[in-house]
């Protein structure tokens, strides 16, 4: 009866953590550091988004989901209806295996999202003192869609389910046949003590945090600014009254300079 259980949550696990949403965010994370590689070497927002580039790095070397799609091709698909018949299972050290990925795996998504709370706040930080803002708006859309795609999608949620379907199958399994493979650890029976942390309470808690940040909207109304200040500030700096009245006065629309360049 567990058989189909533990290949339902296996497949959920593995299509959430294979969405074309976090490696598309990854690609874009690496592109963004490679070109900004040697203009803000020492850079805290440079920095931040490091941070959380070697987590998705160590995500994906960690190899979390293969080991899950080699789990779900050992569990028969077709299960069967006599009481007494047998079947093949997934051994101990297979499930152990993949129990040990999963909790690292969490607590490796935690420290992402902390991470990308972390750079999205300093790069908002920045944009309000002016510093880098080409860079820091777009290291703030890149994090804020990252941090909503681990969300959206409950990767971390689909893999805490998967870890308590794996821990009942390891009793299972253990009781018909011992075959101790990991040693000196004894497997958490609830992950969230083990994680240290409310998923939930975490999640709003970094929600709020974001959302509430300081908007630097003080630099954008300087550089793009409505009609009316447009043009009265070009009318300041040019000091030319008869060129704005022949500018109201004129029955074909022409496009307003908004002032200066920005660099």
């Amino acid at each position: 009866r567990w058989l189909p259980a533990l290949r339902r949550r296996c497949d959920i696990a593995g299509k959430r953590l294979s969405g074309i949403g976090l490696a598309a965010e990854g690609r874009v994370l690496r592109a963004v550091l490679y070109v900004y590689h040697h203009r803000l070497l020492r850079h805290r927002s440079y920095l931040a988004l490091q941070q959380v580039e070697q987590c998705l790095k160590r995500l994906w070397k960690m190899n979390l989901l293969g080991c899950i799609e080699t789990l779900a091709e050992l569990i028969p698909k077709k299960s069967t209806s006599q009481a007494h018949a047998e079947c093949l299972v997934p051994s101990q050290p297979v499930l152990e295996t993949v129990a040990l990925k999963v909790l690292g795996g969490c607590k490796l998504i935690l420290r992402l999202l902390d991470c990308c709370c972390k750079a999205f706040l300093l790069s908002v930080k920045h944009l309000c003192s002016e510093e880098f803002i080409l860079l820091n708006t777009v290291a703030s859309g890149l994090l804020s869609r990252l941090w909503f795609v681990i969300q959206y999608r409950c990767v971390l949620q689909s893999l805490m389910s998967l870890y308590g379907m794996l821990l009942t199958s390891l009793h299972l399994v253990s009781e018909t046949q011992q075959m101790p493979y990991i040693k000196g650890f004894t497997f958490p029976s609830d992950i969230s003590n083990f994680l240290g942390v409310n998923i939930s309470y975490e999640v709003k808690k970094q929600k709020a945090r974001m959302l509430t940040t300081k908007k630097p909207t003080s630099w954008l109304k300087k550089l793009f600014p409505t009609l009316p200040e447009a043009v009265s500030e070009v009318g300041k700096t040019r000091n030319s009254v008869t060129c704005m009245s022949a500018v109201n006065n004129c029955s074909v629309p022409c496009p307003v300079d908004i002032g200066e360049p920005v660099l």
